[in-house]
Parts: structure tokens; C-alpha cells; sequence
């Protein structure tokens, strides 16, 4: 992805924010400001486990996630905060907290995913109704086990720009809803007013470059619209003006007329029709599609890109107007406006996913369920006003009528990057510049950088405290544990009451663990406070060195050790589902031993002195590995170290076949791999093809990226991101080697 731009100082402020903090964050800005570069920049560098939703299949496609409404299984019909008054009187279907979890289904996959979720990702939220937000707030703080913290205590950024196109709430909905709220927009949601978040404005604006227009436009945004800028507005009236003849885009109301342009314009051009069919595989609604189906073009068809460029310069952009200048099977020559500069282009790929949690990594991972290929294009004579929101054209025809909804008027002339570009086919009125007035009372709320400094360095030590504290929480376990319990009286296992007793020795462990945990969570408190207070910080790394020393121990000792013994005797008796249950339990106990020892707080160092168990694991769990059954599709196991993978390799066995053996995706078995040629445990060219390192290479040398995302693009099923990773550690290192030969 194209690097931030260093000088704005509000967009890294925000991002330290989300990184360094627990604070939730309202990311917005004009039109044109990098709202959109923002997200995928938080999505490449956080270390948090991220989920990303939007409100509708196309929003969430766009921003590389995946829908609300799906993630959280919302109700369709409104969410009442509370309990519904009367019964059996409302003229919709409605939900209260009551009745929401009757719907949701949840597996207990994705119970563990929104446990392990640390960042909510809310993109378009302008278009997010504030029912659904505390729809959402009431689910994970459920099946988080957090009810009295705001989100089940995960941190949340929305992103958006409340002054363009508002939630759609029917009338009928909204009558009922008006009894609980007193605006649709999301912060109005109950959830809201108990953690408002941080009111961040991005100012830099890259669409516009002339002053006067972004004078112009900033007083349309707010309801301060002068009478000499309409006048300058009004004078680019012309309601006959057709621009057929240079490469003007018409921005309407409704999808009927835009449709119609679009279909008239094509069939009064000369020449052969030709048709390209897009390729959907596996699960891809056809309602999130970015682009038609069937795209229908001609040679000299105006159209419009409907992605940005991943090559730098970027040559085009998400709303880039371009001529149709010849067309074959696979390839289509384009004409780019205003350079004139000729391109080729191929066809591109939509990913839909779905999240999973890794618990071997401990992180949310994506999975691809389906994805549709299609030229990243659509015929651009017209487009509504909707559709046409996080574009940029540099001509337009705003052809809106008096037909204007709040905020249209804005974001129709905001797509322009200049007035020179701009035609009116209606006149613009004061009647026609609507801001909701909550929309600008919500806009007062916002944090100057000044103000952002000082706050930020505040939350910094709060996050670090918090997430120590947190260290201490053994529910998790404790949860595990009792499900474990609950599992073995439903299952037929060998020697069931030495099953029992393991079971509730374990428990008894935990539960013992669990209470020296919290009177040391009481002296932790008063630890940090001091530390806080006085700056001393030596009581405090002693007290903490002493507690991560006692749980380590305890962990392996009580824990590992005696169902790693218990496991052994499973083996011989050839009980496959149980051993995957076991192993599974295993991994938890190893993560949380793990977890234990990795903890960090400010610049302190916690385990010099202490005896490492998580070093243990390698060989143990290897071993463990090896020897798991091959079949059973009902549990994954979890928790192999690498060096499991790596040995399978070697014998001859290939990826999928590994992953198979060790109940592992493939992704995570050439992860194994990659790191094992990080470490020098085998060569590059065992893992990477030559063919492949040298198109991984040529699009490192095209795009000049350090994240694999947008190489991974570009090469699609040519090469996994294992691969890619390789090949730029590869580079790293060779010129580390070059740097100090020199």
C-alpha cells in the first residue's frame, strides 16, 4: 500500500492512538483527506487482533472485511436498548435484549474469535444506525463476559464522515426507534454516550488543490454556506450541457436514470458489443458485487476504475475516468483522461472472508471463502450520488434536481477535484444545503492535536497497565477447563475415571491459580500507582519478576506436565477424538504459559533469573505432533511448533498433505516453513520456486512494497504470503549483507 505521508501529524497521532492505547476512536474528515489509507495503514502495521465490518456487502468488500450484520448475526428489524414496552402491539418485528440471542448462533470457534478480538474496525459508519451499534455492544460484552464494560472492553475505531450520506431508517422503524433515541446516526447509540470516543479529524486534503473550492466546500459541509458561494457555485448552471463529447461523468439521484445513461450512451455508440462474464467462486453475494456481472462494453466506451493502483506512481485511482481503446479476450487497452497515457489492464480479484482465530499464533486470521474476478471497471457515464461517495472525477455533471437528501449536496461537489471540472443541471439553493444539526453539535467534540499529544501519552500508560493487569485473569482458563469437563461426560473415553479425576484436579489448580492471582492483581494495583506517581519502578519489576517466576512454574508443573503424561496413556489406548481434545487443552495451558512470560511493562524486564518453560514446548510438542492421529474432523489441533512441520517436509510430504496430518490450515503450515527458513533450518529454495521468487521479485521491483498485501494482489494464487514474506526477508538480509561488506 502507498506509505503515509510523514508531514500529517493528525494521521500518525490517530494511529499511536489505536496502537498504544485502549482508547475508541471516531476517525473522520473531509472528502479526499485519507480516511480510506488510514484503515488499510492500521490494518498492515497493528500487533491487535482486528476485525474490520461495514454496513453493507460493498462497503465491507472495499474495506477488506466483512459485513456487520453477518460478523454479529444482527436482527434485521430495529434493536430496542432495554425491554420493549407492551406485547404484541408493534406494527414491525422487533428485538430487545431479550430476545436478540434467541437468533444468534454462534460456534464455539467464533465464541473464542470475539473473546480474543482486541480491535473493531467500523468502516462507512456515517451509514451505521445507532440500534445496531448497541446491538453490537450488547453481543460482545455477553460473549465476552464483560457486561459492565462498554464493547466487552474491545477497542473500537469508526471511520467516516458524518456530514455525507446518513443511516436509511424506514419511517415506520423510525417511530419506534424515536422512543429511545433522538437521532439515527451512531452516536446516538446508549453504548455511546457511556465511551464516547475520541473525536479525530484528518485536515490534510488530497482530492482539491485550489483554496477557494475547499473554502467553498468546507462552508457546505458545515451549514455556513455564504450567498457569494452560491453565486460561484451558480455560475457553472448549465442545464442543457450534455459533455458527450469530453469525458464528463453524471452524478444523479437514482439508480434508474444513472442505469439508463449508462445503457442509452452505449447503444448509440457504432461498433461490436463485447461481453466479459465475472467468475465467482465459492461464497460471494452477488448484492456486494463492485462491479456488473455481465460487463458490457465497446471500443470507445467512457468508463471508470473501481480500484487504486498498486504500482508506484500510482497512474490510476478509485474513480479514474478512462476511454475503451481496444479489447481482447483477457486484456483491455485504456486511455487514461487527462494524461492521455495508454494502459493495459487485467483482470483484478474481490476477496470475501471470513475471521478465524489462531490459537497457535494468537491471532485473527482471514480465510478466503469466496471471491469474484472481474475487470476493475464499470461503464462511467453516470453514477448516483451514493455510488459515488470515496470517489474522485476531475469532471462532473451533478444532475440531483431539487431531490436533494441530507448531505448529497456535498458529497456530489466534493468528488470534483476542481470548479473547473464542475457543471450544475440544477441550480444550488440554501434549501439544498442540509447538515443535520446533531451532525455539527457532534463535530464540536473534536480533539485538537495539541490536546491529542498530552492525552495520548496519558492513555499510553494506562493501555501498558491494563494489559498487565489482564495478565493476571485466569476466566479464560477456567472457561476451557469447564468445557473440557462438560465434553468428557458427553463422549465414550478410555479409563473414564482417570478422565474425571485429571478433569477436576485441573480445575482445582486453576482455581487456586486463580486466587493467588488476584491478591497479587490487589498489590499490582498499588504498584502502579506508585510507579506512576513517583517514577519508581524497581518495587515493582521485583514484585512482578517474583509472580511471573511462581505462575510459570505453576503452569508446567500442575498443569502441562500432567496432561502431557495423561496424553501418553491416551495414545496406547488409540482414542483419536479424545487425544485431539487433549492436545487442544495442551495448546491453551502452553499459550497461557506463553503469555505469562512475554509480558511487558514500560522498558522493565520481568524474567531475567527465571527458569524459561515455554523453551520446553519445541520438543515436546513436536514429539506430541508426529504421533497425532491423522483423521478426526471435529477438532484442530493446536499449539505444533514449527519444528513438527519442518520434519514432515523433509520425509516428502506435501503442504496439504502436512496440514491433513497435523489438523492445521495450509497457511499456518507455511508459515512453520517460512520461519523455518528464517532460522536457517532450511534452504530458501526447498520452500520458493525459482519461477516464483522471480514474479514475487518482479512485483517487489514494480510496487516497492515492504507489506505483502499488495504484492499478494498482484500475484493472486501464484504465490502464498509465506512465500512472499520469504523472499522479502531474503532481500532484507542480502542487503544487510551488502550495507555491512561496504
Amino acid at each position: 500500500m502507498p506509505q503515509p505521508d510523514n508531514t500529517n501529524i493528525i494521521f500518525h497521532l490517530a494511529a499511536d492512538f489505536i496502537n498504544h492505547t485502549h482508547r475508541h476512536i471516531f476517525l473522520t474528515g473531509k472528502a479526499g483527506t485519507g480516511k480510506t489509507t488510514f484503515l488499510k495503514y492500521i490494518k498492515e502495521q497493528t500487533r491487535k487482533n482486528t476485525v474490520v465490518v461495514a454496513p453493507t456487502g460493498v462497503a465491507a468488500i472495499n474495506a477488506g472485511g466483512v459485513t456487520m450484520h453477518s460478523f454479529f448475526q444482527l436482527p434485521f428489524g430495529p434493536f430496542i436498548p432495554g425491554t420493549k414496552r407492551g406485547f404484541g402491539m408493534d406494527e414491525i418485528s422487533s428485538t430487545d435484549k431479550h430476545s436478540l440471542f434467541r437468533n444468534i448462533r454462534f460456534t464455539n470457534d467464533k465464541k473464542v474469535l470475539l473473546q480474543e478480538m482486541e480491535l473493531l474496525i467500523i468502516d462507512e459508519v456515517s451509514m451505521v444506525r445507532c440500534d445496531m451499534l448497541d446491538a453490537i455492544d450488547v453481543i460482545l460484552r455477553h460473549f465476552r463476559n464483560k457486561p459492565l464494560l462498554p464493547f466487552g472492553g474491545v477497542q473500537v475505531l469508526f471511520i467516516g464522515d458524518l456530514y455525507q450520506l446518513p443511516p436509511v431508517v424506514p419511517d415506520a422503524e423510525w417511530r419506534m426507534l424515536s422512543e429511545y433515541y433522538n437521532s439515527s446516526f451512531f452516536f446516538a447509540a446508549k453504548v455511546i454516550e457511556q465511551a464516547p470516543p475520541l473525536y479525530i479529524e484528518l485536515k490534510k486534503i488530497y482530492r482539491q488543490n485550489e483554496q477557494e473550492f475547499i473554502d467553498v466546500l468546507n462552508r457546505v459541509r458545515n451549514n455556513e454556506v455564504l450567498h457569494e458561494d452560491l453565486q460561484m457555485l451558480n455560475e457553472h448552471y448549465q442545464p442543457n450541457f450534455k459533455g458527450e463529447d469530453e469525458e464528463y461523468i453524471v452524478l444523479t439521484t437514482h439508480n434508474r436514470k444513472a442505469d439508463e445513461i449508462n445503457a442509452r450512451r452505449l447503444a448509440d455508440m457504432p461498433g461490436k458489443v463485447y461481453r466479459f462474464e465475472g467468475k465467482i467462486e465459492g461464497d460471494f453475494s452477488d448484492k456486494a458485487l463492485p462491479t456488473e456481472l455481465l460487463l458490457q462494453l465497446k471500443i470507445g466506451a467512457q468508463v471508470m476504475f473501481l480500484k487504486n493502483d498498486l504500482a508506484q506512481p500510482r497512474r490510476y485511482y478509485n474513480g479514474k475516468i478512462a476511454i475503451v481503446k481496444e479489447i481482447d479476450d483477457d486484456e483491455i487497452v485504456l486511455v487514461l483522461s487527462g494524461s492521455h497515457e495508454e494502459l493495459k489492464l487485467g483482470k483484478e480479484t474481490w476477496r470475501n472472508i471470513r475471521y478465524s482465530y489462531n490459537q497457535e499464533e494468537n491471532s485473527i486470521d482471514e480465510e478466503e471463502i469466496g471471491s469474484f474476478t472481474q475487470f476493475p471497471i464499470r461503464l462511467a457515464w453516470a453514477i448516483t450520488i451514493h455510488k459515488s461517495q470515496g470517489l474522485t472525477f476531475e469532471r462532473a455533471i451533478i444532475d440531483a434536481g431539487y431531490a436533494f437528501a441530507p448531505g448529497q449536496v456535498y458529497v456530489a461537489l466534493s468528488r470534483c477535484t476542481s470548479l473547473e471540472g464542475l457543471v450544475l443541471h440544477s441550480r444550488i439553493g440554501y434549501g439544498s444545503i442540509k447538515t443535520d444539526r446533531q451532525v455539527i453539535e457532534f463535530a464540536e467534540k473534536e480533539n485538537e492535536a495539541n490536546e491529542l499529544v498530552v492525552l495520548l501519552e496519558m492513555e499510553k500508560k494506562k493501555f501498558q497497565a491494563t494489559s498487565l493487569l489482564q495478565l493476571f485473569d485466569w476466566y479464560r482458563m477456567q472457561a476451557t477447563i469447564r468445557s473440557h469437563a462438560v465434553w468428557i461426560q458427553d463422549k465414550k473415553v478410555p479409563d473414564f475415571d482417570a478422565a474425571i479425576q485429571l478433569s477436576r484436579s485441573m480445575s482445582a489448580k486453576v482455581e487456586q491459580q486463580q486466587e493467588v492471582a488476584n491478591k497479587f492483581v490487589v498489590q499490582l494495583h498499588q504498584l502502579l500507582d506508585t510507579a506512576v506517581q513517583t517514577g519508581e519502578m524497581e518495587q515493582l519489576q521485583a514484585r512482578v519478576t517474583k509472580a511471573i517466576g511462581y505462575f510459570t512454574q505453576s503452569i508446567y508443573e500442575e498443569l502441562i506436565r500432567p496432561i502431557q503424561a495423561h496424553i501418553e496413556d491416551v495414545k496406547k489406548a488409540k482414542s483419536k477424538k479424545y487425544l485431539l481434545q487433549l492436545m487442544a487443552l495442551e495448546a491453551d495451558f502452553w499459550n497461557k504459559l506463553r503469555h505469562v512470560w512475554e509480558v511487558t511493562y514500560a522498558d522493565l524486564v520481568f524474567t531475567t533469573g527465571l527458569k524459561d518453560y515455554t523453551k520446553l514446548r519445541e520438543g515436546e510438542a513436536a514429539a506430541a505432533t508426529v504421533a497425532a492421529p491423522k483423521a478426526a474432523k471435529a477438532k484442530v489441533e493446536k499449539g505444533s511448533s514449527r519444528r513438527g512441520s519442518l520434519e514432515l517436509f523433509l520425509k516428502g510430504k506435501t503442504i496439504p498433505e502436512i496440514a491433513i496430518a497435523r489438523q492445521l490450515a495450509v497457511g499456518t503450515i507455511e508459515s512453520h516453513l517460512a520461519q523455518c527458513v528464517e532460522a536457517g533450518e532450511m534452504e530458501m529454495d526447498r520452500f520458493v520456486s525459482e519461477r516464483t521468487m522471480r514474479l514475487i521479485l518482479k512485483h517487489i521491483g514494480e510496487l516497492g512494497a515492504t507489506a505483502a498485501g499488495p504484492i499478494k494482489e498482484r500475484v493472486g494464487d501464484a504465490a502464498s504470503f509465506a512465500e512472499i514474506r520469504v523472499v522479502q526477508w531474503y532481500l532484507k538480509k542480502k542487503q544487510e549483507e551488502k550495507i555491512m561488506n561496504d
